[in-house]
């Protein structure tokens, strides 16, 4: 049994709740934090010193790492390293084509098939006759920039996913300068790349840091890289009209999703907000993630007013599908905005 310690439901805050007819329905508990460009915690609520997976959210510094190591790659590839997408036609065809470049091909990627997963995407995938394949993989990008720095530094490229490989060893490195701390532990992500797991804190300060070298002029190029290639691209890290991708596009932050109910968002000042929800629904995140920004004036209200419009699901009911509740914020979350 693993002797790290992960929150509780008694560590834990309540985030958000969501309302039908005026009464509470559901509740949702959690960790959240903001950091201030210097790294120091402005807010916390629940327990962001504990440990927990950041999941995907950790793409950014995964392809800092890449780049450390010597992937030679496009801006639009360094995006894409960076996303959990789609799977679209043209996500496929952009990790196909980083490939290529290296002389590889999908049957070298670590990552499992997969099919797109909006619908028209999928519809386009099977009438073309296509199965499924890694490169639909909503990791592939990240697995693809890997494979590129492994070419490079002339390391091994069927072992590229184990924790004791050189290019994953470079990945802890890259958090531990990023995040300020060693991962307390390294699981086996959804896509068979290695998981370290830090705390919330340490992520947000992580992704502020990289969001942050937009303006720090002694930042790492590597980080200046990722945080504008996220930033140019949103579509190549989620996908056109999804979530991330819309905040990004209206807001210029970085927006970074994880599976279990991670979200990590960056503001270009280095203030950024990590969330976390114990039960891996996600629901509240950004309403949560965006409004500690916006406390502290690094997201303009007007502009997040209607982004939230766009991304949050109204509660609704009936044939004609009226909003008959609303996701809100808890007093706990209020109190300190």
């Amino acid at each position: 049994m693993s002797t790290v310690q992960t929150a509780s439901a008694a560590d834990s805050a309540e985030l958000a709740v969501v309302t039908r007819a005026g009464i509470v329905e559901s509740r949702h508990l959690g960790s959240a934090v903001l950091v201030r460009p210097d790294g120091s915690v402005a807010h916390s609520l629940g327990a962001p010193g504990k440990v927990m997976f950041p999941r995907s959210t950790l793409k950014p510094l995964q392809a800092i790492a890449s780049l450390r190591t010597g992937a030679l790659i496009s801006p639009e590839a360094v995006a894409i390293a960076c996303g959990s997408h789609v799977g679209s036609r043209r996500h496929q065809q952009l990790v196909a084509e980083t490939l290529r470049a290296e002389g590889l091909d999908e049957t070298h990627l670590r990552c499992p098939p997969a099919l797109p997963s909006q619908k028209l995407d999928l519809k386009v995938h099977i009438e073309a006759g296509h199965e499924a394949t890694p490169l639909a993989y909503n990791c592939s990008g990240k697995h693809a920039a890997f494979l590129a720095a492994v070419r490079t530094q002339g390391s091994r490229l069927a072992t590229y996913t184990d924790p004791e490989h050189p290019l994953q060893q470079s990945v802890l490195e890259v958090i531990e300068d990023y995040a300020g701390e060693r991962p307390a532990a390294v699981g086996v992500d959804g896509c068979g790349a290695p998981a370290p797991a830090l705390s919330l804190t340490g992520l947000a300060r992580g992704i502020g840091k990289v969001a942050g070298a937009q303006r720090d002029r002694g930042a790492e190029l590597h980080a200046f890289t990722v945080a504008q290639a996220m930033l140019d691209y949103p579509w190549l890290v989620h996908g056109r009209r999804e979530t991330d991708t819309v905040v990004m596009e209206d807001l210029g932050i970085i927006s970074k999703l994880g599976a279990e109910g991670v979200l990590v968002l960056a503001a270009p000042d280095g203030t950024a907000a990590a969330v976390k929800t114990l039960d891996g629904a996600a629901r509240a995140n950004y309403l949560v993630g965006l409004s500690l920004l916006a406390s502290h004036g690094a997201v303009d209200l007007d502009r997040l007013s209607a982004v939230l419009k766009k991304i949050l699901k109204p509660i609704t009911g009936g044939a004609d599908q009226r909003t008959v509740g609303a996701v809100r914020l808890s007093e706990a979350v209020t109190s300190v905005l």
